[in-house]
């Protein structure tokens, strides 16, 4: 860790060359991310003032993970975004030359303070603020759903979409790494697949950004019960404004074991509150074929991870952790999401 700790140390003295005495402190790994490396540390300093402390995020590039995502994308959707009513940290520097840390990375703002846990907001002091978590939850999404692409600078660095071919781009993508990573046969994962791919969504209402992860675990909250800063879009792409509406209302995501999405409200009121915010409106067929979408996707991701492990790309024990917790819950909820077929 120290000579990581050097070695970037090196990089924002590259970066801030009118900077004095550039020191990196407590540097140390956050685990449990999907698709970076994640580490925290305190930048140091000086000027005629003083010295001057910031605490930063490193977000590196892994020998592999559950997912391969572009790290440009993600950085840039966090810049695009900054500033605006969706809250997100401050992006600092993307480096793709993976000479300075062994592989590409950035840097970003620490939102310090704040709570990330999916586990903890079903608790006290967060779950008396649950409603107000909620309303925030899926007024942001509706913000990010409503959000213009180009005026955002988004359509540079992310691949367009025809409306009526958001669906099948996802469902193509996420099946060919199913095809590519299951170890085992996957019979009820098969028969939703079978099930998307024969029963089309209707066209996109607008073609907007799409978080990609959006979801209780992903986003800060404090012990008044505001939303701090939406975190980890690195699957972040164009495409249908309902894939991230029914990514946040999977079951996997109830962590309160009561029947609320994301641990928060019941899923009537999160699609009400979405639809406001976006001023779009949640078609209930179209919304069922992205919430068992959801639940392929969620299970290739599981897949993916176990691959990795087992292949020993990387050895990140939340790889084979997530496989096994959550494969089990993910085909339940694919058995679920078909015997609610319309």
């Amino acid at each position: 860790m120290a000579e990581l700790a050097e070695r970037l140390a090196r990089y924002i003295t590259h970066r801030l060359p009118d900077s004095e005495d550039v020191r990196v402190h407590s540097l140390e790994r956050i685990f449990g991310g999907a698709s970076r490396e994640t580490y925290r540390f305190v930048l140091v300093t000086s000027d005629s003032t003083g010295e001057i402390e910031r605490p930063l995020i490193l977000r590196r590039d892994p020998p592999g993970s559950l997912i391969e995502t572009e790290r440009a994308i993600e950085f840039n959707t966090y810049r695009a975004f900054h500033g605006t009513p969706v809250p997100v940290p401050e992006p600092l520097w993307l480096e793709e030359d993976a000479s300075w840390l062994d592989h590409p990375f950035f840097v970003m703002e620490e939102l310090k303070g704040y709570e990330a846990s999916p586990q903890a907001i079903t608790l006290p002091p967060y779950a008396e603020h649950a409603e107000r978590i909620a309303e925030q939850k899926w007024s942001i999404l509706g913000e990010i759903s409503r959000a213009d692409p180009v005026e955002l600078g988004l359509d540079r660095v992310m691949e367009s979409v025809a409306l009526d071919e958001c669906g099948e781009r996802e469902l193509a993508y996420w099946e060919s790494r199913i095809d590519r990573d299951e170890m085992a046969p996957q019979p009820i994962l098969r028969a939703a697949i079978r099930w998307v791919r024969r029963n089309p969504p209707a066209p996109a209402q607008k073609r907007s950004v799409v978080h990609g992860d959006y979801r209780t675990g992903n986003f800060l909250y404090d012990t008044g019960g505001t939303i701090r800063g939406i975190l980890d879009w690195e699957m972040a792409h164009l495409g249908d404004p309902l894939e991230d509406l029914a990514w946040g209302l999977n079951p996997i995501w109830r962590f309160a074991r009561d029947g609320r999405v994301g641990g928060l409200v019941p899923r009537e009121d999160a699609i009400r509150i979405w639809e406001r915010a976006s001023g779009l409106r949640a078609d209930p067929e179209a919304l069922h074929w992205w919430e068992l979408f959801s639940c392929v996707k969620g299970q290739s991701i599981w897949l993916s991870g176990a691959h990795e492990f087992a292949e020993g790309v990387n050895q990140d024990p939340i790889l084979v952790i997530a496989a096994w917790l959550m494969g089990n819950s993910q085909d339940r909820a694919i058995l679920d999401a078909l015997g609610r077929m319309p």
